[in-house]
């Protein structure tokens, strides 16, 4: 039978499905030649009666509670894959219901603050990344804030570690009457502003205090370019540590150094797999936390105890979130610039000519606020060489035709959070993440391009993610060479860098893949030690050789 043709209607009373159909139960699925068999057709009959009947039940509950309408006592239900689409479509705006609207006609950038309704409603307003060594629980810990699982690709998945940077939003909700300890609540990012408590017995209404987005970082010493990048766009972190393993591992240092040349000031320390370990070795490592951050950024940080698997204390790190990490003050004045993480292709394989979608952009605005319609250029853009052999560019220009902060869509979007640009670009170009590195803004108004750049430079002292073994000159940092080759990372872009020269604390460096930065802006330097890129240092841009855009073709 062809699925379009497939179609059950029934009608049901309250009390209901009919007795012959309630009252079956597992002989109704034995096989053939079983006492309590019936026939095959009055067994599908049965299946398809108490099918519909939960299909009843639970429709009944999904609209008296979301739309609080009373069903009349019978209702037809016809299942269609068109009809069941439309329903499914409308449950989820009933949902939607609960959100602040957003009108560019009303918009008023001037009075816009990060915790004005309309924009926390519908998107995040703080990037909070999550850091530590590989399976320490990073990815655990966001899906149990916001039941998002980050980690999607099957690789990923096959081997049980994050390696593509993973997002997720989430609602941080404040309840009226929950004692001190349950208050701080965490729902989806999809979730009204004003929902009721879903403590048994708790009748109190939550209070919408913030709404945050999870950058989550991979732990694994061969992905720190991905993390690195995914650190320029945070604005405070949660540093993992499990309680089953001494401290510190080598990605735990080697990722608190990298966020301390970020200058992330805001940090949560969070001791995890606390159920894996009895309380004496629990109070043990903690001192072994307090004195490894001791001299660091991470020095007067909270250490909270928790159990991302069983969810033991997440409303404790919800409550440090709201109280301890403030909402960075925001340029909502200056032309929109959005730094780009991540790229797509959402065309699925086969799709029709006329269904085709642009590419989506994916990243957080770093000023600005950026509206639906508005036209848009990325630079670089496209990059290739001219006759003589020389770089150049092409800026990319576009209209932005959607605006999306997980499912929740926006006419305009503000600094803070990750959301999603859908455009008119050839998805080609931005399948597979090719536009990462990329800065997207409002046309004429980016930094300009760099092939080669000046700069002030600060070693580390020694090397951080390696184990030497007590040979203090192989942890030794060596100072920076004439011709040596360096994987530099600056905004999102990670590329590599040939050192042109060296003097004191000053370097040039020419890069593999031009940038659109500005001066004044802090990068990461790291060396290739072991086969594996090492962060060594960090440094801030002077100066360095303009690149001319290719203006004439876009």
């Amino acid at each position: 039978m062809p699925r379009a043709s497939f179609r059950l209607s029934v009608n049901f009373p309250h009390n209901g499905p009919p007795e012959h159909a309630r009252h079956q139960r597992h002989p109704s699925l034995a096989m053939p030649g079983h006492p309590h068999s019936p026939s095959h057709t009055h067994r599908v009959n049965c299946l398809k009666q108490m099918f519909l009947y939960q299909l009843h039940l639970s429709f009944t509950k999904c609209y008296s509670n979301s739309l609080t309408q009373e069903l009349p006592p019978t209702i037809l239900y016809r299942l269609t894959p068109i009809n069941h689409r439309i329903l499914v479509q409308n449950l989820q705006k009933a949902e939607m219901s609960g959100l602040s609207e957003q009108r560019l006609d009303k918009l008023d950038v001037a009075a816009l603050t990060p915790l004005t309704p309309e924009v926390i409603s519908r998107q995040a307003t703080i990037n909070i990344g999550t850091i530590g060594h590989v399976a320490h629980g990073k990815s655990t810990l966001v899906k149990s804030i916001s039941g998002v699982q980050t980690v999607r690709f099957k690789n990923e998945l096959r081997r049980n570690i994050t390696i593509k940077l993973g997002y997720a939003n989430a609602k941080i909700y404040r309840c009226n009457k929950c004692p001190n300890l349950m208050k701080y609540k965490s729902l989806g990012s999809g979730n009204p502003d004003a929902p009721k408590c879903n403590v048994p017995g708790c009748d109190g209404t939550l209070a919408l205090k913030r709404h945050v987005s999870f950058v989550d970082c991979p732990g694994h010493d061969i992905l720190m370019a991905t993390m690195l990048n995914g650190a320029a766009v945070m604005d405070a972190a949660l540093l993992l540590i499990a309680g089953n393993e001494s401290c510190p591992q080598p990605q735990t240092s080697e990722h608190l150094a990298a966020i301390e040349i970020m200058k992330l000031k805001h940090i949560i320390i969070l001791q995890n797999k606390i159920d894996l370990v009895k309380e004496a070795q629990a109070k043990e490592q903690h001192g072994q936390i307090v004195d490894f951050v001791k001299g660091t950024i991470a020095e007067s940080a909270p250490v909270v105890p928790i159990s991302a698997q069983l969810r033991y204390n997440i409303e404790v790190i919800n409550e440090y979130i709201c109280s301890q990490i403030p909402v960075p003050k925001r340029d909502f004045i200056s032309p929109p610039r959005l730094i780009v993480i991540r790229s797509f292709d959402v065309n699925r394989p086969g799709c029709e000519v006329d269904d085709l979608n642009g590419g989506v952009a994916g990243g957080s605005i770093l000023q600005g606020v950026l509206k639906r319609g508005q036209e848009i250029e990325v630079r670089p853009g496209i990059v290739s060489k001219d006759d003589q052999g020389k770089l150049k560019c092409m800026p990319i220009r576009s209209e932005v035709l959607s605006l999306k902060a997980e499912k929740n869509e926006l006419e305009y979007a503000v600094p803070g959070g990750l959301i999603g640009v859908g455009t008119l670009i050839d998805p080609t170009i931005c399948r597979a993440d090719r536009l990462v590195g990329q800065v997207l803004g409002e046309v004429g108004q980016l930094p300009p391009v760099y092939t080669e750049l000046e700069i002030s430079y600060y070693l580390l002292r020694r090397l951080l993610g390696v184990r030497t073994e007590g040979d203090k000159k192989a942890a030794k940092v060596q100072k920076l060479s004439k011709n040596e080759v360096l994987m530099v990372n600056i905004g999102s872009l990670s590329t590599g860098g040939r050192v042109l020269a060296v003097k004191a604390d000053l370097a040039k460096i020419a890069l593999t893949q031009p940038v659109c930065t500005e001066d004044g802006e802090r990068i990461a330097l790291s060396r290739r030690v072991e086969k594996h890129w090492r962060l060594i240092g960090w440094g801030q841009i002077r100066k360095g050789v303009k690149i001319a855009l290719d203006t004439d073709n876009e």
